[in-house]
């Protein structure tokens, strides 16, 4: 899949504020940061970035007071790195 074609995905839709698939802290001016990284890397670049997540993610859910919170994540990762290699 080529950087100008992938879009971010969202696994839950809600009114409220949406901490795993789209914090708001990460949004600027309607474009994910997620949708920049991927645009301004190759696509081994990009897989690498989301793999790099997934461990940290992984790592750190028993330490930071939120594991669910944190192992969402990590599955967000993972799945948006599956969509890239299929």
């Amino acid at each position: 899949m080529k950087a100008t074609e992938r879009t971010s995905s969202a696994l839950l839709t809600t009114e409220k504020t949406d901490l795993i698939n789209h914090p708001k802290h990460y949004n600027m001016q309607s474009t994910e940061a997620i949708d920049i990284i991927s645009a301004s890397l190759t696509t081994e670049g990009f897989n690498e970035y989301l793999r790099g997540n997934i461990f940290k993610y992984l790592m750190r859910y028993k330490h930071k007071g939120k594991p669910r919170e944190d192992l969402k994540k990590a599955k967000w990762y993972l799945n948006r790195l599956i969509d890239e290699v299929e």
